[in-house]
């Protein structure tokens, strides 16, 4: 089996991953009309917003990794 030592230091940053998950976890949280967002209902642009911040979040994981390994090497 083989191991990356130099890999296993940065497994932190994985755990931001979990960040969407949890705001989505409890429809109960989000499931009301007000506030709206251009005629939007909350519950619709909330879930919106979270399509974004998932895709940030998870470029800057993956940037993130890719540099402090690449920096690791050196």
């Amino acid at each position: 089996m083989e191991t990356h030592p130099q890999r296993q230091g940065y497994r932190w940053l994985r755990l931001l991953l979990i960040i969407p998950f949890l705001g989505l976890l409890f429809p109960g949280f989000y499931n009301f009309r007000e506030p709206t967002f251009l005629d939007f209902p909350f519950f619709y642009w909330y879930q919106l917003l979270w399509i974004i911040l998932t895709a940030i979040i998870t470029a800057s994981v993956y940037f993130l990794e890719g540099f402090l390994a690449s920096r690791g090497r050196s």
